[in-house]
């Protein structure tokens, strides 16, 4: 009974000291030198022609050769996680951050939800809330949000957790729904997405920085994955 006693003590111990369930570490997936953690979609290659490293950034390359104009993917599959990073883009620029996607369609954004990089001011999709920078791409629009001006970062916070999702920028939370919620599903029906059948509801998946013809920048790119059953 007193060996007992004593291993509960113990183990209540840890638990308020923190050291039972620490913090998984950031993983950094882009140091501004190394695109190891990174291949393009649905090749095992990187796509070196339309992405290159420029400053300590990950810049797309406008009017690059077609054979490499592909979004890049993680080289891991990611389920719950919290993604930090900075973007910036050139005036009128389109690109995105789309989580748990598979490579089973042809495109990454029809299987995978997207936090949308934009210039809100010069593309057309900024004049529209569910489609301008930081919004749940065509679904939700972003709110309270605070935008940089073009040319300077603006850092981005993806949480997934347990079905819940988070979209950050610049230290706000623009927006927040769950994954199979039946406010989701609805949206989702009403949209371009609802023809296809794993889009926003795959476990976990790989995560992309999309190509969309234009110039944009990432860099400090960092994750760090969620263990739900030790929260």
């Amino acid at each position: 009974m007193l060996r007992k006693t004593i291993v509960v003590a113990f183990a209540l111990f840890l638990l308020e000291s923190g050291f039972a369930y620490a913090k998984p570490k950031w993983q950094v997936l882009f140091d501004g030198k190394s695109v190891a953690a990174w291949r393009g979609f649905r090749r095992e290659a990187f796509p070196e022609k339309c992405w290159v490293i420029e400053n300590g950034s990950l810049k797309t390359v406008a009017g690059c050769d077609k054979s490499d104009q592909v979004d890049i993917i993680t080289r891991n599959r990611y389920k719950d996680f919290e993604l930090e990073l900075e973007w910036r883009v050139a005036p009128g620029a389109n690109s995105g951050i789309i989580y748990r996607l598979s490579e089973d369609e042809d495109q990454t954004w029809k299987t995978g939800p997207e936090m949308q990089v934009l210039d809100d001011d010069k593309h057309p999709d900024g004049k529209i809330p569910k489609t301008s920078a930081g919004s749940l791409f065509d679904l939700i629009p972003p709110t309270n949000k605070t935008l940089r001006p073009v040319g300077e970062y603006n850092k981005a916070r993806l949480v997934v957790r347990d079905g819940h999702v988070e979209h950050w920028l610049n230290g706000k939370k623009v927006l927040e729904y769950n994954l199979g919620s039946d406010a989701l599903t609805s949206l989702i029906a009403q949209s371009k997405f609802k023809n296809f059948r794993q889009y926003a509801r795959l476990s976990e998946g790989y995560i992309a920085l999309q190509f969309h013809g234009d110039t944009v920048w990432y860099r400090n790119v960092r994750i760090r994955e969620i263990n739900t059953k030790m929260q």
